[in-house]
């Protein structure tokens, strides 16, 4: 929809406004998505289901036979969670590979900057579905490091 590039304390941050209802916007910061809420609302003409943005609430136990299990639909490489570079730095190493399964908090990837080791870890659960970046890459803040499903 709209791009913008911002500087915060000699920061460079890039903002796609992907999606405005009323108050609310669905934007993308140096490639991590956010859903914002806005002091006045603004009209684009294009709007967003916020259900799709809502996690869904397990149903309350009535006592009837549970539903057959659905098998997941397969992921794509490089659909799911972008883990992305909070600094811009040197990869020292990389702990995991696409088909991994990993858990909040592992790492993912360690980065060299100012001259120290920075773990980079997940924030959520899930198979690993690309790797970007290999031991010895240089990568600039934001940039993606590892996609998970």
């Amino acid at each position: 929809m709209a791009k913008y590039n911002y500087t915060v304390q000699g920061v460079d941050y890039e903002v796609d406004i992907i999606e405005v209802e009323g108050t609310l916007a669905k934007v993308s910061v140096n490639g991590t998505e956010f859903e914002v809420e806005m002091k006045e609302p603004i009209s684009t003409g294009k709007t967003f289901n916020r259900a799709k943005a809502v996690k869904p609430v397990a149903a309350p136990v009535t006592g009837s036979a549970p539903e057959p299990a659905k098998t997941p639909e397969p992921v794509k490489a490089g659909e799911g969670t972008k883990i992305c570079s909070p600094l811009p730095g040197t990869v020292t190493s990389v702990a995991v590979k696409v088909g991994d399964a990993v858990a909040a908090g592992d790492t993912v990837v360690v980065l060299e900057a100012m001259k120290m080791q920075n773990n980079i870890e997940t924030e959520t659960a899930g198979t690993v579905t690309s790797v970007m970046v290999n031991a010895g890459d240089s990568v600039m803040e934001g940039a993606v490091l590892v996609t998970i499903a």
